[in-house]
């Protein structure tokens, strides 16, 4: 079967708090059917080389409540043309309910970047009206510190 992959990505770069758990990206599939996860990018803006390392979750998203966002649209990477059907928003300033952390690590603040990509079927997915959220948590005294993620995705 013949698969459409698409990105959603950041508009902005989304401003970290201390010790304050921040969903910077969601994508939600619609009742129709799930998302297959193919990968994530995320990186850190810290202007500190000694800055503590923050926390990046990925998420399992249940959009329960959705929280207050600003919408993103999907781009389309590849696979026949076809409407991606998702929901997606970034940089939150209410946080969405329902997360359960499915991977979890540490990035240096400082010029931070993490590249995850599945392999082939290696990937989680999600059941219909469900989707993915990236989750960061800097530490306690952190200076000022952006991030911007994009999640590579296919219809399942």
């Amino acid at each position: 079967m013949a698969k459409a992959g698409y990105t959603v990505t950041t508009t902005t770069a989304n401003a970290l708090t201390a010790n304050t758990p921040k969903t910077i990206l969601t994508v939600v599939a619609p009742a129709g059917f799930g998302i297959d996860l193919r990968g994530f990018e995320l990186s850190l803006d810290g202007a500190s080389s000694t800055g503590v390392p923050a926390l990046w979750e990925l998420c399992a998203h249940t959009a329960a409540t959705a929280g207050t966002s600003t919408a993103v649209t999907a781009q389309q990477e590849y696979g026949r043309t076809i409407a991606s059907g998702v929901t997606a928003a970034n940089n939150f300033t209410v946080e969405p309910t329902v997360l359960t952390a499915l991977y979890a690590d540490t990035i240096p603040v400082f010029n931070g970047l993490v590249i995850r990509d599945f392999p082939f079927n290696g990937g989680p997915d999600s059941p219909v009206s469900n989707g993915f959220a990236l989750r960061l948590t800097t530490p306690a005294g952190s200076a000022a510190v952006n991030a911007r993620a994009t999640f590579r995705f296919e219809r399942c």
